[in-house]
């Protein structure tokens, strides 16, 4: 299965790190804590560019059957 045709794939391992960082919001924020906005941000951040690296990775490996 290429990466090409199931993008979907990497979009996954993306999102990994979204759910981590609503999930690090969301225990200060129901707990009457303290939100790191700066985390926040860069677990996104983090999210996005582990996205697009599995994708790039696994679209520039050769097609071994």
């Amino acid at each position: 299965m290429h990466v090409l045709r199931h993008p979907r794939n990497a979009i996954l391992v993306g999102l990994v790190f979204v759910v981590i960082a609503i999930f690090y919001w969301a225990a200060p924020y129901f707990g009457n804590g303290h939100v790191d906005t700066a985390g926040l941000t860069l677990l996104g951040a983090l999210g996005v560019a582990m996205g697009l690296m599995a994708y790039v990775l696994v679209a520039g490996s050769p097609r071994d059957r």
